[in-house]
């Protein structure tokens, strides 16, 4: 594994009043990784996610991004580190007015300064660029196409056409295939990935399709209960580990596990 660490977090622990969200979570991603995260439905992965974006900030232990602790920065500081990393919604927060062509150039608005933003918002101001990432994503015929007109599927295409045109540093995706069919699934995550390899950007993406993650990427980190229970190369990832992390969940039935309760963990 590369020894740089565009995020890293150690015993980093995130709670929402008496929930606990995450526990005690140590991670290390490394410049050009690309690695799922995968894990039974409220196990932590959309919170894992979130505090790497530094959209929340950890209740007690340690976060750094791309070298720098993001909230020892100043707000405006905070913003700029927040411009380098780019976050795939599971439903992309677009209004419904808005063009296709303006939701994907707004990816880059933290990188441009108040006048071409707020210029964007009339006249787009990158039509060509707008329209080649989504031409990569099938969409290319949607580019004025208001975002309330499109299919979930679609909407989330849209918001990895967002990411890829941001170029940011790190790219992480939350449950970002969820509406799509198995096809535009693999194929939205093969260009995530292709795309990842050919910029060498980190990838991060979580996901409830544990053979898509195995497909994909070369690293697979299982989250349950707001922890880690295994960080494993995808071809270390067995039967066993995945009984583990899915007992006494109705997705073991779907990956044709016979899990018990009482499952030891075994080591990758």
């Amino acid at each position: 594994m590369p020894s740089e660490a565009v995020i890293a977090l150690q015993g980093a622990s995130l709670r929402h009043g008496a929930v606990r969200a995450l526990e005690g979570v140590t991670l290390r991603i490394a410049q050009a990784e690309r690695v799922a995260i995968i894990g039974p439905s409220g196990a932590g992965k959309s919170s894992l996610l979130h505090l790497m974006a530094t959209a929340t900030r950890p209740s007690s232990g340690r976060l750094e991004v791309l070298g720098q602790q993001p909230w020892a920065l100043s707000a405006g500081a905070r913003q700029r580190l927040r411009a380098q990393v780019g976050l795939v919604h599971q439903a992309p927060p677009l209004p419904p007015r808005q063009r296709v062509v303006t939701a994907v150039l707004a990816g880059r608005l933290g990188q441009w300064g108040l006048g071409r933003s707020l210029l964007n918002l009339l006249y787009p101001c990158d039509v060509p660029g707008a329209r080649q990432v989504l031409a990569e994503l099938g969409l290319a015929d949607k580019l004025f196409v208001q975002c309330g007109q499109l299919s979930g599927g679609q909407l989330q295409r849209v918001g990895i056409a967002r990411v890829l045109y941001q170029q940011p540093r790190i790219m992480l995706a939350d449950e970002p295939v969820s509406a799509m069919d198995p096809v535009l699934a693999d194929h939205s995550l093969a260009l995530l990935n292709r795309h990842a390899q050919a910029t060498g950007v980190a990838l991060v993406a979580s996901l409830h399709a544990v053979e898509l993650a195995l497909a994909h990427f070369p690293r697979v980190i299982g989250i349950r209960e707001g922890q880690v229970l295994f960080d494993c190369p995808a071809e270390a990832v067995t039967d066993e580990l995945l009984q583990a992390l899915y007992a006494n969940e109705q997705l073991v039935a779907k990956h044709g596990l016979n899990a018990s309760p009482h499952v030891q963990l075994p080591r990758c």
